[in-house]
């Protein structure tokens, strides 16, 4: 007996039509990725041949993922990766998923070429791995208080081959010394703002890496109590946020403080320079 088959066309045609039903953004482009997922063939393979027919271990693969989607479970966290810079950085509930905005923390020490790098809170690890493979004559330290998020990071490191570039430290037990830029991205969402993020975000990615007290600057005002050891200093924030953060860096001891926008104009970093 012939086993039914589903052609590639049909099967990104319901998957995207279930996933728009559902208040994805992207929903055409989720299937596709997922999809890729699924069969190994990649959204190139998947436009030229869109007649060709999954076999039944990949459809039921992808019925699977796209379930899990459906869920508003983020793509980041079904597919296991995420793009950053020119790295792939592998990412599950441990960690946020990397975002576009915060590559301009790489952008910074990449344009003051430092010679020594501390990162607070780094997650991921997304952001030292990326100065670390930008800046290959840069000692790079990061540093975070989750276990869990420095086991990713250190796996990222390893698989990246980046682990004797990058040094991973509990924040409690970081060294003390100078560090010619520090940059972080620590939480900044405030308690009232939680409850109305997106699902991806307010029911998958871990509470404790975004959300900072009432306004959304207990983080950063712990870092600023204390200011680090630095020359120079970058912190993301949210909306909103960069004037009252520009106060805190410049009562830290910067002289001179900037913001940079992104790419929506949004001022989403504070430079500070002593």
């Amino acid at each position: 007996m012939a086993v039914a088959t589903t052609p590639v066309r049909e099967a990104l045609a319901a998957a995207t039509g279930g996933l728009g039903a559902a208040g994805v953004d992207s929903p055409r482009l989720d299937a596709e990725l997922l999809l890729s997922q699924a069969t190994g063939w990649d959204r190139a393979r998947l436009a030229a041949d869109p007649d060709a027919s999954l076999d039944p271990a990949a459809a039921r693969e992808f019925a699977s993922l796209v379930r899990r989607r459906l869920r508003r479970e983020p793509l980041a966290y079904i597919t296991g990766r995420r793009g950053f810079r020119n790295l792939e950085i592998a990412v599950d509930r441990r960690v946020l998923i990397p975002r576009p905005e915060t590559e301009l923390l790489v952008e910074l020490a990449v344009e003051r070429d430092p010679a020594s790098v501390l990162e607070v809170g780094t997650g991921s690890g997304a952001v030292a791995l990326a100065i670390a493979d930008e800046l290959p004559g840069a000692e790079v330290i990061a540093t975070d208080v989750s276990a869990g998020a420095l086991d990713v990071a250190r796996d990222n490191a390893a698989r990246l081959g980046l682990a004797q570039r990058v040094s991973f430290h509990d924040a409690a037990d970081a060294p003390a010394r100078y560090h010619d830029l520090v940059v972080a991205n620590l939480p900044y969402v405030r308690e009232d703002e939680w409850a109305a993020l997106e699902p991806e975000i307010n029911e998958y990615e871990p509470p404790d890496a975004l959300v900072s007290g009432a306004d959304g600057l207990d983080a950063i005002r712990e870092l600023l109590g204390s200011p680090p050891d630095c020359d120079a200093i970058g912190l993301e924030v949210g909306a909103g946020q960069a004037g009252e953060v520009v106060g805190l860096v410049a009562a830290a001891g910067f002289g001179r403080v900037e913001t940079r926008s992104d790419l929506a104009g949004t001022e989403r970093v504070v430079v500070g320079t002593r």
